[in-house]
């Protein structure tokens, strides 16, 4: 499931990329199959690097990519363990809303970044998620889960603040707010209700198979439901 649209910024096969809270390595994976540039994944969860590594390792073993162009390792996002400026892009996708330091961790995030060049951030959408913390304690709760939510203009001025300019924003994944709906509503950590279950199969069959139906329909709702706002900023 890729949130940021890579064909909004401009890389070169030379440019480095930083997915900072990369997980399993979705966004790394994918600008790694598209060629377009040296990325570092990094996280704080060893679980999910090790995955996302084995994701990067069989795509070079079955030939699919070029390969070399990547690395994995841990890092935490307050204290970014790289010069000044020597990213040409950095992605931060659904990170912020799980950091107690945010200001800090977006300084860091415009300091490792080159001038005149991208970060793209993404967070949870201020309607759908405010419905998410109404219909679940338990939700806004967790231990590691989402600890505010940001208004667009909110996380424009953190940016901002940081020295970084927005120059665009878009909303992504208006078929996964209401299967989120359905999960607050009968608790997030029951795993014994069918519809939402069955709701939980369909986008993962909607994520492998990417039908240009289902595709059209999220970007048709993704104005109105989107579940994250992506925005993207320059370092001046």
């Amino acid at each position: 499931m890729i949130t940021v649209d890579l064909n909004r910024i401009k890389l070169g096969p030379g440019d480095r990329v930083l997915d900072i809270g990369c997980g399993t390595g979705r966004h790394a994976c994918a600008i790694h199959a598209a060629e377009k540039g040296f990325v570092v994944a990094m996280d704080l969860k060893i679980k999910d690097l090790v995955e996302a590594r084995k994701k990067l390792l069989f795509h070079d073993a079955t030939g699919y990519h070029r390969g070399g162009r990547w690395s994995v390792g841990a890092a935490d996002i307050t204290r970014l363990p790289f010069p000044d400026g020597c990213f040409e892009l950095v992605i931060c996708s659904e990170v912020l809303e799980h950091v107690c330091d945010h200001r800090r961790a977006v300084a860091e995030l415009a300091r490792v970044l080159k001038r005149g060049r991208t970060v793209v951030v993404s967070v949870p959408r201020f309607f759908p998620e405010k419905i998410c913390w109404k219909l679940s304690a338990e939700y806004r709760r967790t231990p590691g889960g989402h600890i505010r939510i940001y208004r667009h203009a909110q996380l424009c001025r953190l940016l901002e603040d940081a020295g970084l300019t927005p120059v665009q924003y878009h909303f992504a994944h208006s078929l996964h707010t209401p299967y989120w709906w359905l999960k607050c509503l009968v608790g997030p950590g029951r795993a014994d209700v069918s519809i939402v279950n069955l709701y939980h199969r369909f986008l993962t069959w909607d994520i492998m198979k990417k039908p240009p139906l289902l595709r059209f329909l999220d970007r048709l709702f993704n104005p109105a439901l989107g579940k994250s706002l992506v925005l993207y900023a320059c370092k001046s």
